[in-house]
């Protein structure tokens, strides 16, 4: 029996901004998680001399599985090594290896609602069954040690993320070490998506390796090195796993672009610059966290880190979709209803994706502002 997938919203509202666009209308594009910016200036250039000089094929990089251990040690003190990196055609493939090395059909896997879509159905694509945990303001929008410790039986896995997708939210050192305690103790396996890791505007955010070295852990360089397009991605695993992970990497998706692993390498050394799309971030986020409130939008999720604001619009709307669409019809900005990371409470949330231009932010806030003002409160 086939699994049944829910639709990803977010790309309705997106289809529908474009066919806007298509007629004319001028669009402001914050209902995704893509940054608005390149590639690093010397990523490209080193692409242009590889089209010139390598016919290219099926290829696994070395130096960029050497480049990427090396950053946990640099960025964590934690050690890895080149053969636990799995080079994968982005995040999302790098989620599929790690839960289908891990877990058989049937296994229960533990994971924060709010959530990023794609981790519950990609689980349920699996016949791997999602065990939401609702996360709301009294513990910040994050899986806690404490719930972990009062599921009955124990799940057999957990995704977390941090910081998180839809909400920015980054969980605290001690709580991490907290949450790999009690999965270490409860024999839970941790898979740990850290694909926003670099976009941090409250302290660096902290792997899970450093608290379980058993964990895997997600990452691309679709979000802090702005490559979304190119389709990069790794998956770190514990020394027993790397037969396993291979094996499914090389059967399901041969390996990455050889052009992106050549331009990857070279987007590593290139802090400055991605540095500065961080600062661009931290501007913009600034931006919405005081025009929000104007707007009446204050309870929101704590954007610790990535480039979201997760906004509660109950007092405006039980039906974030049909709120969303109707904000992008009258203004012009595309933003991601809440039903796609909360099935249950969603329908009275809504994500800003801060990833753009900082004169697209304000364009934004001059457009929803008055919009905004003209909504009546549900009685």
């Amino acid at each position: 029996m086939t699994a049944e997938i829910e639709q990803f919203h977010a790309i309705a509202i997106s289809r529908l901004a474009h066919q806007l666009k298509a007629e004319g209308r001028s669009i402001i594009h914050m209902e995704f998680g893509q940054p608005s910016t390149g590639a690093p200036a010397a990523a490209i250039a080193a692409a242009h001399r590889i089209l010139d000089a390598d016919a290219m094929g099926y290829w696994e990089s070395p130096q960029l599985k050497g480049r990427i251990a090396a950053l946990y040690d640099e960025r964590y003190g934690a050690g890895v090594d080149a053969e636990q990196v799995i080079l994968t055609c982005g995040a999302s493939p790098a989620l599929v290896l790690a839960l289908a090395c891990v877990f058989a059909p049937g296994a229960r896997v533990a994971l924060a609602r709010p959530g990023y879509v794609a981790y519950r159905n990609t689980l349920k694509a699996l016949h791997i069954e999602p065990l939401e945990l609702p996360c709301g303001e009294a513990e910040r929008y994050q899986i806690t040690a404490a719930a972990l410790e009062c599921i009955d039986p124990a799940p057999d896995g957990l995704i977390v993320a941090s910081p998180a997708n839809p909400t920015g939210t980054i969980i605290a050192p001690d709580e991490l070490a907290a949450i790999a305690e009690v999965c270490r103790r409860r024999n839970i396996r941790i898979v740990s998506d850290e694909i926003y890791h670099g976009l941090s505007y409250v302290g660096p955010a902290h792997t899970m390796l450093e608290h379980s070295a058993d964990a895997l852990i997600v990452n691309s360089f679709s979000k802090y090195y702005s490559m979304a397009g190119w389709r990069l991605g790794w998956l770190v695993v514990p020394p027993d796993l790397i037969g396993a992970a291979r094996a499914r990497m090389g059967n399901l998706f041969l390996t990455p672009p050889s052009l992106s692993q050549h331009a990857g390498l070279m987007a590593m050394d290139c802090e400055g610059e991605l540095e500065g799309h961080r600062d661009t971030y931290a501007r913009n986020r600034a931006l919405l966290l005081d025009a929000l409130p104007r707007m009446d939008l204050r309870r929101i999720a704590p954007p610790d880190g990535a480039f979201y604001v997760y906004a509660d619009i109950g007092h405006l709307t039980n039906d974030s979709l049909a709120f969303c669409t109707a904000l992008l019809r009258d203004t012009g900005v595309a933003t991601a209803p809440g039903i796609d990371f909360d099935p249950v409470d969603g329908h009275h949330f809504m994500r800003f994706s801060f990833a753009v231009a900082t004169n697209q932010v304000e364009d934004a806030i001059a457009r929803i502002e008055p919009w905004f003002a003209t909504r009546a409160p549900l009685r």
